[in-house]
């Protein structure tokens, strides 16, 4: 396991009882749970998309992002999964966290202030240089795509 890196985190609203900041929940775990920073309750009906503040501001070292990622229990007893999964939230963003949902079952979905909706898992970053060739290297896949390595 690599050793922790250290993420700025910003409240970017006050309420007088601030939801909890993410953590790990179990030792092993890669994601911690993001929770909507909503008032009240909002709902979803099947196939609406809602874009869902986590009232957090990420402060990411270089070198490093955030993926935002979908909760397997919600996804599996809900149907409520994300669009952009898993969403990238860059090193030198600085914008309140936002996780956008969509309800795929055929119910409608309460959500309410403090529900853990996505899982946020930090992770480093490669950069490349692209280099322009007349010719790829050949594999033994060659150029079959979606589906051509069977089932």
């Amino acid at each position: 396991m690599t050793p922790p890196v250290s993420v700025g985190v910003r409240r970017v609203r006050a309420h007088a009882e601030p939801l909890p900041l993410p953590r790990y929940e179990t030792a092993l775990a890669a994601g911690m749970d993001l929770r909507a920073d909503i008032e009240g309750e909002r709902t979803l009906a099947p196939l609406e998309r809602l874009l869902v503040p986590t009232g957090l501001a990420l402060g990411l070292p270089p070198g490093y992002e955030a993926q935002v990622r979908p909760r397997s229990g919600l996804a599996l007893r809900h149907g409520l999964t994300l669009l952009n999964a898993p969403g990238t939230v860059d090193a030198d963003f600085r914008g309140e966290v936002q996780v956008l949902l969509v309800n795929l079952s055929s119910e409608p979905f309460t959500l309410r202030r403090g529900d853990r909706i996505a899982q946020l898992v930090v992770a480093p970053v490669s950069r490349a240089s692209l280099v322009e060739l007349q010719i790829l290297e050949s594999t033994e896949r060659g150029e079959g795509g979606f589906g051509s390595t069977g089932r």
